[in-house]
């Protein structure tokens, strides 16, 4: 029988879990007009998946010291927080499947660049917080999605292979730093249509047309 402790799950968080991106969207716009930045669609679909400190370098100022661009992040989440604690939404079956995933013993890691502070605020508010071995954030890594490393942190911490790894995805740079992690990625179409999610192993419309998550091969 197979040791499913030797498997992994590997999650993002927003526009995977919860739906998310209309609060991320609002708090990017409030902090963007605060600075005299237009935040456009294309600027929008560029932060999906993406750390806050690339996105301030790239449209806010590129030359800022450290200590600007961590206190414009910070109040930019604390704007995300405002918005969405009385508004989280898990998408449909998520909740089920993390539990059912759990019970099976699959070892389970959320990896996002979101803060230590929206992951717990969130998993808490689902009462799924203690179905996770491992959080993953964006002050973990140096490089963010599409680079592995995040994912590839979490499989090492879990003691698990990255090609014993699942990766659950939603955006574009999620897929691409799971498939240069080496790991089998499953690409759901809420915040990205199918075709820009391409690359991954499976994508679908919803978590719930997967029957099952085939075991991997150990």
């Amino acid at each position: 029988m197979k040791n499913n402790r030797q498997n992994a799950v590997l999650w993002d968080l927003d526009g995977t879990i919860v739906d998310s991106a209309p609060y991320h969207k609002l708090a990017w716009h409030d902090t963007f007009s605060k600075w005299g930045v237009s935040f456009t669609e294309d600027v929008h679909r560029f932060t999906l998946g993406r750390r806050n400190n690339e996105i301030i370098r790239r449209y806010i100022g590129s030359k800022m010291s450290q200590h600007e661009v961590d206190v414009i992040a910070e109040q930019k989440e604390e704007k995300f927080r405002e918005y969405i604690k009385d508004n989280i939404q898990p998408f449909p079956s998520v909740l089920e499947m993390i539990e059912s995933l759990a019970s099976a013993e699959f070892q389970l890691a959320i990896v996002s660049s979101a803060t230590i502070e929206n992951i717990q605020l969130i998993t808490e508010k689902l009462h799924i917080n203690s179905f996770f071995n491992l959080f993953v954030t964006g002050k973990d890594v140096i490089h963010g999605k599409p680079n592995p490393q995040g994912f590839l942190t979490a499989a090492s911490k879990l003691g698990v292979k990255p090609e014993n790894c699942i990766v659950i995805e939603d955006a574009v740079a999620g897929v691409r730093a799971a498939k240069n992690g080496g790991m089998y990625c499953i690409a759901v179409t809420n915040t990205c249509p199918k075709q820009d999610l391409a690359e991954a192993d499976k994508v679908v419309d919803r978590l719930d047309e997967l029957k099952a998550l085939m075991p991997i091969e150990t």
